[in-house]
């Protein structure tokens, strides 16, 4: 019960809750979730998987950066898919922009994960040894032991036994525990277990860093040449018959440098694969420099001419077919053509060329955009027939010959209007411009005559081949990166971080020797030495009891106690 006169005590009102900054709750605390969910591990594992399925359809699908007209002729294949497929940049995988925005993500995913743990790995190299726990006994290995001498000479002695390690020795005051004291020593190994760590993630780091640096700053470019001397100088994006730059390269500052391929030559494997391809370049870094005092090389698979800082590489090869029409007032022009191959194991190929009137033969306009002469069809390195339809059956020249339409007419020379350089508009022929006069099939050295009097021979055939100039100026960044990625993943997998401690209790007791107490004490330790592995692939193996008890006692060290010790 509570008196009357009492008077009763009204509790204090709390103070209202502090409501923070509408700006700290609408901006800054869902920007630090973001931030913490995008920069966790899970995620960082989730966009690198993302990144690895979204890599799929560059490996399957043909891609432009590697053969533009394989990816023009399977999108025109395929119709609307195909065109859709080409909005959603299917077929420029690596640059489009949701693979680039994952590449992003993931980048500043692992900067965050990883940057803290960087931090605290470089701050445990400089850590000492952990305090020694309160129970030795509850560790997986332990040992009690009881020694003659005093624990801090103990001590020095065990701390001595362990060179190498990083060691720690404690002196502790008195305690209800150990009312005369103790000395503990910590000592620990396998620091540059961390260390190995440290350079992994710092390495992955310079990896992604070195790998956008050369996206940005690098170009490619693509161009199919004759093995006959022809060449190209690396002075302007418009040599190439294709070029990808990077977002911060406008094509005016390229390295310059020149080359030509002077000869090729393939072997191939009994069954028609490919076994070596070897081309001869002549090459000059100084433009200035005459032709005949260019360097020669020889350029072979993943064995590029290095030249200006630059790479160049032979991505394909094929067969050239010369051809030369001989028009009816008797002059004469000669062409060699790349045709495609259509077959790699046999080098079946295909291609087209077209030829304009001489000079002055045909004065009116119109009149020689009629009898321009155009030539399509299919070239066999070894000639073998199924029926009239030519085929071939080696990829070696054996017996090369062509199978060819020829056309007269309107090739669309001097439209003005871009074409494809390996087949003929088809709308010039539906149209009736291009008509077809003659279907032959012509060995080397063969020709045939149409009804006009022009003739068309078949010369020969010269090899091309497919040059990729590729400019990176971070990849030695890149070699150095991985290999210090390997490096540290080694030591970080091969080095077993162990700890091990010792706990000396001095004790007395008396004796005479031969067990009656006397008035003369002999100083004695108690020793403890538990060991701890770091890692489960790390255990101590077997005979932690002898190696243990060998650091109190050298002579009771087992034969090759120092190198098995030291190995843990």
């Amino acid at each position: 019960m509570t008196r009357a006169d009492t008077p009763l005590e009204v509790p204090a009102t709390p103070p209202p809750p502090h409501k923070p900054h509408w700006a700290i709750r609408r901006l800054w605390w869902p920007a630090r979730n973001l931030w913490r969910s995008l920069t966790s591990m899970r995620t960082a594992l989730v966009l690198l998987f993302l990144l690895a399925l979204a890599a799929i359809p560059g490996a399957l699908l043909p891609q432009r950066e590697l053969n533009e007209q394989k990816t023009l002729t399977y999108i025109a294949d395929k119709g609307w898919v195909g065109q859709w497929m080409d909005r959603l940049q299917l077929f420029d995988v690596f640059s489009s922009v949701w693979f680039t925005a994952i590449y992003v993500l993931l980048f500043v995913s692992l900067v965050g994960c990883l940057t803290p743990r960087m931090i605290e790995h470089a701050k445990s190299l400089r850590a000492s040894p952990v305090a020694a726990p309160r129970n030795l006994a509850r560790l997986p290995r332990h040992i009690e032991a009881t020694a003659d001498g005093e624990p801090d000479d103990l001590a020095e002695r065990i701390s001595g036994n362990l060179r190498g390690w990083r060691r720690h020795v404690v002196v502790r005051e008195p305690s209800e525990k150990y009312p005369d004291g103790c000395v503990e020593v910590s000592a620990e190994k396998g620091y540059l277990r961390e260390f190995g760590n440290l350079v992994f993630h710092f390495a992955l780091l310079a990896l992604l860093v070195s790998i956008a640096v050369g996206k940005l700053y690098g170009y490619e470019g693509t161009r199919s040449l004759v093995a006959d001397g022809q060449g190209l100088c690396n002075t302007s994006t418009a040599v190439y018959d294709s070029f990808r730059a990077g977002a911060l390269v406008d094509g005016t500052d390229l390295e310059p440098f020149c080359f030509r391929v002077d000869d090729f030559s393939a072997t191939f494997l009994p069954n028609g694969q490919p076994d070596m391809y070897d081309a001869t370049m002549s090459y000059t870094d100084n433009a200035a420099t005459p032709p005949s005092d260019w360097k020669q090389t020889s350029v072979r698979v993943n064995d590029p001419l290095r030249v200006a800082g630059d790479r160049v590489y032979v991505l394909g090869n094929g067969f050239a077919p010369t051809f030369t029409v001989t028009f009816p007032n008797g002059e004469k022009r000669t062409q060699t053509a790349i045709f495609i191959p259509d077959e790699l194991q046999t080098m079946l190929s295909s291609g087209a060329v077209r030829f304009d009137t001489p000079a002055g033969m045909y004065p009116d306009e119109d009149v020689r955009r009629k009898n321009q002469i155009a030539i399509e069809g299919l070239f066999a390195p070894t000639a073998t027939y199924q029926g009239t339809l030519l085929s071939s059956s080696s990829p070696v020249p054996h017996d090369p010959q062509v199978a060819i339409r020829i056309y007269k007419g309107d090739t669309g020379l001097d439209t003005g209007l871009p074409q494809n350089a390996y087949t003929l508009d088809q709308s010039l022929v539906d149209q009736g411009r291009l008509q077809r006069q003659s279907q032959v099939n012509l060995a080397q050295g063969a020709s045939t005559r149409l009804a006009d009097g022009t003739e068309v021979t078949f010369d020969g055939y010269q090899r091309w081949v497919s040059v990729q100039v590729s400019h990176d100026p971070a990849q030695t960044w890149v070699l150095v990166s991985a290999i210090a990625m390997l490096v540290g993943l080694l030591v970080s997998l091969l080095v077993r971080r162990r700890r091990i401690w010792a706990r000396l209790v001095p004790v007395t007791a008396a004796t005479d020797g031969g067990g009656a107490s006397t008035t003369s004490t002999q100083r004695r330790t108690v020793v403890e030495i538990a060991g701890l592995a770091r890692t489960d692939q790390a255990g101590w193996g077997e005979g932690f009891e002898e190696q243990a008890t060998a650091l109190i006692d050298p002579d009771a060290r087992p034969t090759g106690w120092t190198a098995k010790f030291r190995r843990l």
